[in-house]
């Protein structure tokens, strides 16, 4: 239905707009994106499919284009564009390098040069299992038999969507989220997209900002339900990109038990694992319970792009119980595979503990934790609320005051403003955020890369602020509320992940950055000056 509702599609892009209109059975996939759908020509050398594929490709590559036609060098192009919005971890070169060159890699025996198992090499499923029982905390030790390998995560969800969805179907996923997903689902399998959104305001049974609950999952689903919209899995991202979010245990059994009630498959990927790191936070993963709800529609999804700082390296790890999704995602393996000395490489990477422990984390979660450090303290400075968040490579960050009419046209504009400054951030509607004007930064880069790419935001954002304050000046009977987020949204800048304690629990920074904040948001002293008071 999808490919056929696109197939006629003029150059005009009238279909398009219209699809924000429809149903959501039939608007569950939005092509739009960075760019207008009428910039995009149906051609007439693609398939329906083809042109479908073009506009996907299209829509999202504005910023990674422009990056690269225009990278920042610090010797050869120091006026380049700074890249704080691909999630990649830029701290270890120097680590991963070492380690990768050394003799025990370096090896060229006969199956490697040959077709292999297309689930893997047997020597790397094994390794596999092992580093996941060791890392996951698992009860009892994995079985080889239930890894499959393939060339990275991407092709993992787009395998896994296609065995257990048929075309049109779809799979329940909570809004913020990765929007590489959409693709990767829909690309192949004409799999759509369940929404269960999240939002900044702290309601009904959440704790947090951008909590999920199965309340909100059970709303998204009967909502799907009752326009005819079968749903067969629910995606679930711990440590969750981008919010930083990592899921209790009790939350997880919630979830999972909600998926077994309603003969959902689940599919984890806790691809940032291993990039914790901070000590106050801990991460479970579901390898790691004792008893799983319903082991056979459970499926576990890990790789080394993230958590080992080598993200040109494909490499992506299924771990499933059930045999049947097994052998069909193998099939698809084909298409998919590791060639064989990557998956010699990758197999004494993860055979090293010592090295893994004693060396490449301890150092990666000291410089991840510095580099967090440094961006947040330059938000709080700039009194600019975010989450603040122990995870991943990110910081979600709220730039709704910047926003005048608070809408998503605007957002894309202060989104264009960034990159017209050299600075390529990624904005919220990007994850299909709910509330315009949420931003993301990846932090996970070295320091005069932070040191001159946060200056730039700083000098945007400051000009930003006196356009408002110009235009507020012109239309002094406008509500002092237009276009502003609640006061009450303010306060989540000094949120930790930690269940909330006693208001003194914070600590000295997070209440200074939030006074900061409040102050250079208020207009109490505009209002109250020494001449009206006498």
């Amino acid at each position: 239905q999808a490919l056929s509702e696109i197939a006629g599609m003029g150059g005009g892009g009238g279909d398009l707009r219209e699809m924000r209109a429809r149903p959501l059975g039939e608007r569950r996939v939005d092509l739009h994106g960075f760019c207008n759908p009428s910039d995009f020509q149906r051609s007439p050398y693609l398939s329906a499919r083809g042109n479908i594929a073009n506009i996907f490709r299209g829509s999202t590559e504005e910023g990674y284009k422009a990056y690269h036609a225009d990278k920042y060098d610090e010797d050869k192009n120091p006026n380049g564009i700074i890249n704080f919005g691909t999630s990649e971890n830029k701290l270890c070169f120097d680590l991963m390098s070492k380690r990768l060159t050394q003799t025990d890699m370096n090896l060229m025996e006969p199956p490697l040069l040959q077709y292999p198992d297309w689930k893997g090499h047997m020597f790397l499923r094994e390794e596999v299992a092992r580093f996941l029982t060791y890392y996951c905390k698992a009860p009892a030790p994995l079985k080889a038999e239930n890894v499959i390998v393939l060339n990275g995560c991407g092709s993992l969800f787009s395998a896994l969507a296609t065995v257990l969805c048929d075309p049109g179907e779809a799979v329940l996923i909570a809004t913020p989220f990765y929007g590489g997903i959409t693709q990767s689902v829909f690309l192949y399998g004409n799999v759509k997209l369940v929404y269960a959104y999240l939002d900044s305001k702290i309601t009904g049974t959440s704790t947090r900002p951008f909590q999920l609950t199965v309340e909100k999952l059970e709303k998204a689903l009967q909502d799907a339900r009752a326009e005819g919209v079968t749903v067969r899995a629910l995606i679930l991202l711990n440590p969750q990109n981008p919010l930083g979010d990592i899921y209790s245990l009790s939350e997880l059994r919630d979830y999972l038990e909600f998926a077994k009630r309603h003969e959902l498959h689940v599919i984890v990927d806790e691809i940032y694992m291993l990039s914790v790191f901070d000590e106050s936070a801990t991460f479970h993963s579901v390898l790691g319970m004792d008893r799983l709800p319903d082991p056979q529609r459970t499926h576990v999804m890990w790789g080394i792009s993230k958590d080992f700082a080598v993200s040109g390296i494909r490499f992506g790890t299924l771990y499933t119980e059930n045999e049947d999704v097994a052998n069909a995602v193998a099939s698809l393996c084909y298409f998919h595979g590791v060639c064989g000395p990557v998956q010699h490489k990758v197999a004494q990477l993860l055979r090293d503990r010592d090295w893994i422990n004693q060396v490449y984390l301890r150092a990666n979660h000291a410089r991840l934790k510095a580099a967090h450090t440094y961006v947040t303290d330059e938000l709080k400075t700039l009194g600019v609320p975010f989450l603040n968040r122990n995870a991943g490579f990110f910081v979600w960050i709220d730039f709704r005051k910047y926003l005048k009419t608070g809408t998503f046209e605007e957002e894309l504009l202060l989104w264009r403003r960034f990159l017209d400054n050299k600075v390529l951030l990624s904005c919220g509607k990007a994850f299909e955020c709910s509330e315009p004007g949420w931003f993301r930064i990846i932090f996970a880069d070295k320091t005069h890369r932070l040191q001159l790419g946060m200056q730039r935001i700083r000098k945007v954002l400051e000009e930003r602020e006196q356009e408002i304050l110009a235009e507020e000046k012109e239309q002094p009977c406008q509500s002092d509320q237009d276009g502003k987020a609640d006061s009450t949204d303010e306060v989540i800048f000094v949120s930790r992940h930690q269940e909330p304690a006693s208001a003194g629990s914070s600590n000295l920074g997070d209440l200074i950055g939030l006074l900061q904040q409040q102050m250079r948001s208020s207009d109490w002293l505009q209002k109250n000056t020494a001449e009206q008071f006498a």
